[in-house]
């Protein structure tokens, strides 16, 4: 399982031009059944993805597909890691890699 942490590093209206863009990605990768949950971050300063993946490679191969990430407006923070306790409600999360 990973946290992707997206840090826009380009002004707001350069990230707006491409969301729409974006947001087809995430509906994509949701599809696909990469994507788990997303949002922004508060204060707006980037997003936060949490995704499933077999490896690091796959999920830098995905990233690569956002919009966000060809365009160069955010950079992105990968961080793994092994669901060892959820709530009730999350116990799926400890068998997805």
């Amino acid at each position: 399982m990973f946290i992707i942490s997206l840090t826009y590093i380009k002004p707001l209206e350069e990230v707006d031009a491409l969301l729409e863009e974006h947001v087809a990605y995430l509906k994509e990768q949701y599809t696909l059944g990469s994507f788990l949950a997303s949002g922004r971050k508060v204060p707006r300063t980037g997003g936060i993805i949490l995704a499933r993946g077999v490896s690091r490679e796959e999920i830098e191969t995905i990233i690569a597909l956002d919009p966000f990430y060809r365009h160069h407006v955010a950079e992105y923070e990968i961080t793994e890691f092994i669901p060892t306790m959820t709530s009730n409600e999350l116990i799926f999360l400890k068998d997805l890699k």
